[in-house]
């Protein structure tokens, strides 16, 4: 079974957690819960959930993709060096990366933005396109092993998209 990578910290969108974490399960990818240590995690709203692991715990080389969810979260988790390291390694070892709604604040910490197509949370549209992506307007946008999406509401075509390249 292949190992798939989630990404947390507290005040992470509690749906852009759930959704992808029982998806890719149910698609028979075991899903490993990193955030900068174990233990639990609150969303925004409050809703608790457990990382598994710290980033000192995983090798990006035992997984096929890292999953970014938004919220306040990924502005917590780009002030964290080893999780920023984590997903560069990640990039460099061409995992598949998915980063929806805010999660493209980590995108930019780890400078992986210059000359990709992307989309993010419209507040974030400024931010990725000073980093150096043209920002794209839709549900999902793909640019080689990069899948971005805008906010909840791309969820089915931001998990199908991400499916869709894992099988491949």
């Amino acid at each position: 079974m292949a190992n798939v990578m989630l990404l947390i910290d507290d005040g992470f969108e509690v749906a852009e957690v759930l959704y992808p974490y029982y998806r890719m399960q149910e698609a028979g990818y075991a899903v490993s819960v990193v955030g900068p240590g174990p233990g639990i995690y609150h969303s925004k709203h409050g809703y608790p959930f457990e990382a598994d692991k710290s980033p000192s715990e995983v090798r990006a080389e035992d997984f096929k993709a890292i999953i970014i969810p938004g919220g306040y979260a990924p502005d917590k988790m780009r002030t964290k060096p080893r999780m920023v390291e984590l997903l560069r390694e990640g990039i460099e070892k061409g995992l598949l990366i998915g980063s929806i709604c805010h999660g493209a604040q980590m995108l930019i910490e780890a400078g992986a933005l210059k000359g990709k197509k992307a989309t993010c949370y419209v507040s974030v549209k400024t931010d990725i396109m000073n980093a150096g992506a043209m920002y794209v307007d839709t549900s999902v946008v793909t640019d080689g092993r990069l899948v971005t999406s805008r906010h909840p509401g791309d969820l089915p075509d931001f998990c199908r998209t991400l499916l869709e390249m894992l099988a491949k």
